[in-house]
């Protein structure tokens, strides 16, 4: 028998008690799900009431709004549900959330611009010629 005390030694090199953190902050305590899902709650429930109430007169004013409040709703979701900040693990997370972030910018904004420039780039020939199978 030994007489090492076991309780907090699992076998991981580290205790319980420190998580390898070096900051001891909240990893999801009643309160802070509860503040999470009152604001979900309320981000998915404002663009509910702006479509369907039909606040805005432009669709393209109402898309804006919409999407920043679902950018909105993305931070609280990473914040309050997956505990996401610039200290969680060593900032890697928000380096790799930077880059995701980056990734995808760069993709959309090239596809809507191929896209958009697709009818200015076509053959000069293509358009007259489609026109002419029409029926």
């Amino acid at each position: 028998m030994s007489d090492h005390n076991h309780e907090h030694d699992h076998g991981h090199g580290h205790d319980d008690h420190g998580h390898g953190h070096d900051e001891h902050h909240d990893h999801g305590s009643l309160r802070s799900y509860a503040t999470g899902f009152v604001l979900a709650v309320i981000l998915t429930v404002i663009p509910f009431w702006l479509v369907m109430g039909k606040v805005f007169s432009s669709s393209s004013t109402a898309a804006f709004v919409l999407l920043a409040l679902g950018a909105v709703q993305i931070v609280v979701h990473m914040v309050y549900f997956l505990h996401m900040n610039s200290k969680s693990e060593g900032g890697w997370n928000m380096l790799a959330l930077i880059f995701t972030v980056m990734m995808v910018v760069i993709a959309m904004s090239g596809s809507i611009w191929v896209m958009f420039h697709l009818n200015h780039n076509m053959m000069p020939g293509m358009m007259q010629d489609a026109m002419h199978q029409m029926p």
